[in-house]
């Protein structure tokens, strides 16, 4: 019995011997999987930003990435390298980079340009306040330690410099007059409006406020504290509040009080919101610093309360919109999230507030609870450029969990705080999305690259053009916010051709068509799933399968109960009739003019889903698989079914794939076959290879259906996935005995049990057919011939196509799985296959090269995109065969290249900017134009509202006049980056501050300046200002009257030691006549200078009005 075994063996290895494959030659370092395009929000989203200039959305998730959505179909997926939750998240505004930290908090600058990380820094503790100062690089920062620091991103050389100003927790409360000074944790850090960067507020933990001036170097306001008392001098409460609210706020104390939230209740910063860990809410007066330390009075602090339960939710989340109905400063909305009773419905709360001129009284007209869809995760306000509230043009961002993002415009939130309901009904905008993943759910896709140097694309171009024209599901309202970023030059070029187009299958048996050409997707038409005019049972089904013919670009759409419904994109077909064709009849029916495709046939044939649909390759059929087993071949030039025949014989196992061949690739093997059908008067063109999901593979005539196969091949324990037909990849060739007797020991080893045994005698044969084929056709050239690649859940095997027809099943190459495979996919290279793409159920990638089945490299899903593998997640997969995968998961769609180099969606040419640097320049010089025509006392409102709108094809109207900031914070500059800074700053003066004496004598006037360091030279401008410092320094040489440097009292040995000079009394003299001509040309030279600055500047001012005045003509297409 072993004898016999081994000599079936060695017959099979004799059979094999002759084939030798062809090594693509694939290298790991031709490999680069990364994601090209990415549509959706995350469902990890956490935490929100805006650039309210460049009208981009940046949202952070939990698992390290970052998305940027703008307008016109414009998102960015950053990746960071951590898989860490981002905490904090701001944008540098107007200037193209995005500042995220992460939870081990790391510090990282995104540059939007070029979607790359510039820089990152470590930071050595726990930061639990982060704010971004608009419109410079400074960065606070806030740690678990009570330090205040301060760091800075120098653009041009990509780096985060941090600065040696800093203020801790010790120094502020001895500052303060506090006795036991703790290193309470700082919980925020917020910029005083309408102070110039000046004066910023630092809340810690316990609930102490500080109001610290920069400049000046003192406090200016202290509130909270476990050490102060909230008392009324009059012993009745002054505070009229609305029927909503209680106004219990005599005699309560601030003990224990932790901060939770803050931010600023008045665009002038004179009022403060601050939410605590009890639920309770105060709004500060910060307007009078001329209060009693230790105490403060009702009419500077004002409780508000959402609820009267024992027990509150903290409070969360604080944000303030000024009133756009009121001139005032003393008006708004104040949008809470917690403060209520712990276990009451998860809502979003919005108080309307009033108050007086000083905060004497403050009543609340208006409280609205607003329903969230899923739980809160973030919100964020709109604000126009330049200003702290809402206009009549923005609106409210709120985020929920998992990744939904809604808008409430400003109609929306006018509806909310009109209404008298507690919760009023109001209905907000959803995120606008080109391909619908949820509602209605994605089922089924395919990604099509059209031919190249074919009429198809020009066809298609031309149709898509008119196609264009008609509505589309999920698109942007005209009111929508987001309209950042800048397309790409190709994918606006006139002339530009469709290359790519991408299929989506959905529940309710509609299909979407997109343009994929580009690194931004565009909508071409949109198929709904009923027959326009024609009723159909079952046209509304689901869509279980797509395929499409680039040659007559004729769209085929199976759904779950059986019909296959034919749509001719070509838009001329035949006189608008429609066909639906069943096993028994024909019927022709006449359909009214429709947008978007006609369909022309609906074929009807069996009550069972479609599992496969494969177009010829002529165009000219199209062959149907069915979950039964069964396979139906269609002609598409006269609308019937050829045939419609058992998949499989004596299966009926669902077809899993259909695939289509020409003859003359295995001319040899069905010459026979040929010869019987050509005498009956029928040729046989193409063949049909069948795949059915128990391993089964079955090879027919495409046109009769008959077997070709001496008996199908059956593989026992594998559930097959997908088959390809791979050509030129095996070359015929005589072996030698050395390699067969390995080749013989091998096989005979690693035999298997799920390959079923032929008899004797028909291996003999069939061998011996082989060694006289292969004698017959090798006369010194290679003939090639195609491979099958079989794919399935547990193993790929290799197969030759000439031996599956001659009806051998031993695999050429085989390889194992080491788990379950769900989904594969071959590529190519110049028009070659060169490698094949498997999808593990672990969410891990194997590539192998082909033919040799060779592991190149592996990944993740979970490394490139932050995904985790889900079931059915294959139903939504798709390539081009090109290296493009497109990936859909619950609410996101992402576009993955594998190749590396430069292709279509890498090309920087390809891929639309995120920063638009023209808006940028024209809002700098708005704004250093606005600041110069305020020095002029001259007014100059909306001038930036009204670019940023020009810009983006909106129009000025008076609700966008605008207050535009005219600090460049350069001040700063010198404070926090000059080259003497105390380390313990006892310098820095607190309070009251005594006068010191000085002696001429007493200055230091001939000291050398100590070095610049690093971090505050590193740009130009930076340089200049520490030059004229210098040149100011060198002037009065030491006798500078900053405020925040002591002069230091020297020793009269010192002072000897500095001005004594040898020579008489008529030398000292003359040494001093010199110094102070020397001093006088100093002053010549700096007044020379300021001259030709005020020069410049008036140049500037002059040039940056006259481009004002020309942007706000051109649209931002006509740059």
């Amino acid at each position: 019995m072993f004898a016999k075994r081994l000599l079936h063996k060695a017959e099979a290895v004799l059979h094999h011997s002759n084939h030798k494959l062809q090594h693509s030659g694939l290298q790991g370092s031709e490999l680069d999987p990364r994601i090209v395009i990415h549509y959706g929000i995350p469902s990890t989203a956490s935490v929100l930003a805006f650039d309210p200039f460049q009208r981009l959305l940046a949202i952070g998730t939990l698992d390290g990435r970052l998305k940027v959505i703008g307008g016109d179909n414009i998102e960015g997926l950053l990746v960071s390298p951590k898989q860490l939750p981002y905490k904090y998240l701001e944008f540098l505004q107007n200037q193209g980079y995005l500042v995220g930290v992460l939870n081990d908090n790391d510090i990282q600058v995104w540059n939007l340009e070029s979607r790359s990380l510039v820089c990152s820094l470590q930071w050595e503790s726990n930061i639990t306040a982060f704010s971004v100062i608009s419109s410079s690089h400074f960065i606070y920062i806030g740690d678990h330690n009570g330090l205040f620091s301060v760091i800075k991103f120098e653009a041009e050389e990509g780096q985060l410099l941090k600065s040696s100003y800093n203020l801790s927790a010790k120094f502020l409360r001895e500052a303060a007059g506090f006795s036991d000074p703790s290193e309470q944790p700082i919980i925020g850090v917020l910029l005083q409006p309408s102070s110039s960067g000046n004066r910023l507020l630092i809340a810690f933990e316990d609930g102490l406020l500080i109001l610290w001036d920069v400049s000046e170097a003192r406090i200016v306001f202290l509130g909270g504290g476990k050490d102060l008392q909230l008392k009324d001098e009059d012993g009745n409460p002054s505070t009229k509040m609305g029927a909503n609210l209680p106004a219990d706020i005599i005699g309560q104390s601030l003990g224990d009080k932790e901060i939770t939230a803050l931010c600023w209740v008045s665009s002038t910063g004179s009022i403060l919101a601050v939410g605590y860990l009890d639920g309770d809410i105060l709004l500060w007066n910060l307007s009078s610093a001329a209060h009693s330390k230790g105490h403060q009075t009702s009419k500077n602090v004002v409780k508000l309360q959402l609820s009267n339960a024992e027990r509150r939710l903290p409070v969360i989340v604080l944000q303030w919109s000024n009133s756009y109905k009121s001139q005032s400063d003393c008006a708004g909305q104040l949008y809470v999230y917690g403060g209520d009773e712990i276990g009451s419905e998860e809502v979003l709360t919005v108080l309307t507030l009033e108050w007086s001129s000083g905060m004497e009284s403050v009543s609340c007209t208006n409280r609205a609870d607003l329903t969230l869809s899923g739980s809160f995760a973030d919100l964020i306000l709109l604000p126009s450029p330049g200003t702290m509230g809402l206009s009549s043009e923005d609106g409210l961002f709120v985020l929920t969990n998992p990744g939904q993002l809604h808008l409430y415009d400003n109609d929306s939130l006018s509806t909310l705080t009109s209404q008298q309901k507690r919760t009023p009904s109001v209905s907000a905008l959803e995120f606008p999305v080109l391909v619908p993943l949820a509602d209605p759910s994605l089922t089924v896709a395919k990604l099509v690259r059209l031919p190249s140097k074919s009429n198809s694309s020009k066809i298609l171009t031309e149709v898509a053009s008119s196609l264009r024209t008609g509505s589309r599901p999920g698109s942007a309202p005209s009111n929508w916010p987001l309209t950042g970023g800048v397309p790409s030059q190709l994918s606006t070029a006139k002339g530009a051709e469709v290359e790519r187009v991408y299929f989506v299958g959905y529940s309710n048996g509609s299909v979407l068509v997109c343009d994929a050409t580009h690194a931004v997707l565009s909508y071409i038409c949109y198929i709904e799933g009923e027959v326009n005019g024609i009723k159909v049972a079952g046209s509304d089904a689901q869509v279980t399968k797509l395929d499409f013919c680039s040659v007559s670009l004729l769209l085929a759409v199976g759904n779950e109960c059986g019909h296959v419904r034919i749509y001719d994109l070509k838009g001329h077909s035949d006189g608008r009739n429609f066909h639906c064709v069943t096993q028994t009849k024909s019927e022709v029916h006449d359909a009214p003019q429709g947008k978007g495709p006609h369909c022309s046939t609906v074929f009807s044939l069996l009550d069972s889903p479609v599992q496969a649909l494969s177009f010829a390759n002529s165009g000219t059929k199209l062959a149907i698989g069915f979950l039964i087993g069964c396979v139906a071949v269609c002609s598409m030039t006269s609308l019937s079914v050829l045939f419609l025949i058992d998949g499989v014989p004596s299966s009926s196992s669902p077809i899993t794939s259909l695939v289509w061949k020409q003859e003359a690739c295995f001319q040899s093997d069905v010459n026979s076959l040929k010869q019987s059908e050509t005498a009956s008067g029928n040729s046989l063109e193409e063949i049909l290879f069948v795949l059915s999901r128990d391993g089964k593979i079955n090879i027919v005539d495409g046109d009769s259906g008959k077997t070709i196969s001496s008996r199908p091949l059956h593989m026992k324990e594998s559930t097959a996935i997908s088959m390809y037909i791979i050509e030129g990849s095996i070359s015929t060739s005589e072996a030698s005995n050395d390699k067969l007797q390995e080749e013989l020991v091998k096989n005979t080893a690693d035999s298997s049990p799920d390959e079923e045994e032929e008899p004797l005698s028909t291996r003999v044969n069939s061998s011996e057919a082989d060694l006289s084929s292969s004698e017959i056709s090798h006369s010194g050239d290679l003939l090639f011939d195609p491979l099958v690649l079989l794919c399935c859940e547990n193993s790929l095997r290799l197969f030759s196509a000439k031996s599956l027809i001659q009806g051998h099943k031993k695999p050429i190459q085989k390889v194992k799985h080491s788990k379950s495979c769900s989904w594969t996919t071959i590529f190519k290279k110049d028009d070659k296959v060169y490698g094949l793409l498997s999808l593990l159920q672990t969410g891990t990638f194997e590539i192998r090269s082909l033919p040799d089945l060779e592991l190149v490299a592996e990944s993740s899903l979970l490394s490139i995109l932050r995904w985790n593998y889900k079931v059915n997640m294959d139903k939504t997969m798709c390539s081009d065969d090109y290296g493009q995968i497109v990936l859909a998961n619950s609410s996101e769609l992402a576009f993955m290249s594998l190749l590396a180099g430069e292709n279509e969606f890498s090309d920087p040419e390809h891929l639309p900017c995120l920063h638009d640097k023209v808006l940028a320049a024209a809002a700098d010089a708005a704004f250093r134009f606005s600041s110069n025509q305020k020095k002029k006392q001259t007014t100059v409102p909306g001038i930036l509202g009204g670019i940023v709108k020009g810009f983006k094809g909106g129009k000025t109207s008076p609700a966008d006049v605008t207050k535009i900031p005219t600090s460049n914070f350069g001040h700063l500059e010198d404070i926090f980056f000059k080259p003497h800074l105390p380390d313990s700053l006892s310098t820095v003066t607190v309070t009251d501050n005594k006068e010191v004496d000085l002696d001429i004598d007493d200055i230091e006037i001939d000291e050398p300046s100590q070095p610049i360091t690093k971090a505050s030279t590193s740009s130009p401008d930076v340089k200049n200002k520490q030059k004229d410092k210098l040149d100011r320094e060198k002037l009065f040489e030491g006798g500078t009257n900053n405020d925040d440097i002591k002069p230091r009292l020297r020793t009269p040995e010192e002072i000897m030691a500095t001005y004594r000079k040898t020579g008489d009394a008529s030398s000292a003299a003359a040494h001093a006549r010199n110094k102070l001509m020397e001093r006088q040309e100093k002053l010549e030279r700096i007044g020379q200078r300021t001259a030709e600055l005020q020069s410049g500047a008036e140049n500037f001012a002059s040039l940056a009005n006259e481009l004002v005045k020309t942007m706000e003509r051109r649209k931002w297409w006509q740059l």
